[in-house]
């Protein structure tokens, strides 16, 4: 298979990948299970995250984004939990385009914190979207104690496997279905 051709293929699959919806048929409590499971995860590897736990409005999960790119174009997509003062109240989803040099693959888990009350609605509007400036604080023990909110949110991530490099441009784009 030509160079040319491995690259088209590639490109049609980070188009599918961050253009088609994640088949859904309804409520699954294994995910719901994972969601959680994440949350204790991110709680052991930095236990100063707890403070954002306790003032944060609300807060969404991703146990499971899946991240790729080739030459200039990259993607990411995943799904995850919304939760307001504890309570579970809905799914949401993560799309994600980059522009620029990159090349591999990984996956990882993102929690988005909400300030307020009005954070979270926005979230929930889908008025919401981090750009490349706001971008995710990558957790190792005792990151959160020097971190804060900006902007009314927190963004932290786990990386899970794989390895990319890159000096791309891109930002996340979310969802949100009530239950």
């Amino acid at each position: 298979m030509s160079v040319k051709r491995v690259v088209i293929s590639f490109l049609i699959f980070i188009a599918g990948l961050v253009a088609v919806p994640e088949a859904d048929a309804g409520w699954n409590p294994h995910k719901e299970d994972h969601a959680r499971q994440t949350v204790k995860l991110f709680q052991k590897t930095d236990p100063s995250l707890d403070r954002f736990f306790r003032e944060a409005y609300g807060y969404t999960v991703f146990p499971d984004v899946y991240k790729g790119g080739l030459f200039l174009l990259g993607g990411a997509r995943g799904s995850g939990y919304v939760y307001e003062q504890g309570r579970l109240i809905g799914r949401a989803s993560i799309t994600q385009v980059n522009v620029g040099p990159q090349l591999g693959g990984q996956s990882f888990a993102e929690i988005i914190f909400f300030r307020s009350r009005e954070d979270l609605e926005r979230f929930k509007k889908g008025d919401f979207e981090l750009s490349a400036q706001l971008s995710a604080i990558i957790v190792t023990a005792g990151v959160a104690t020097a971190s804060d909110f900006a902007d009314g949110v927190a963004v932290f991530a786990l990386p899970k496997s794989g390895l990319m490099a890159e000096a791309s441009v891109g930002g996340q784009k979310f969802t949100f279905k009530p239950y």
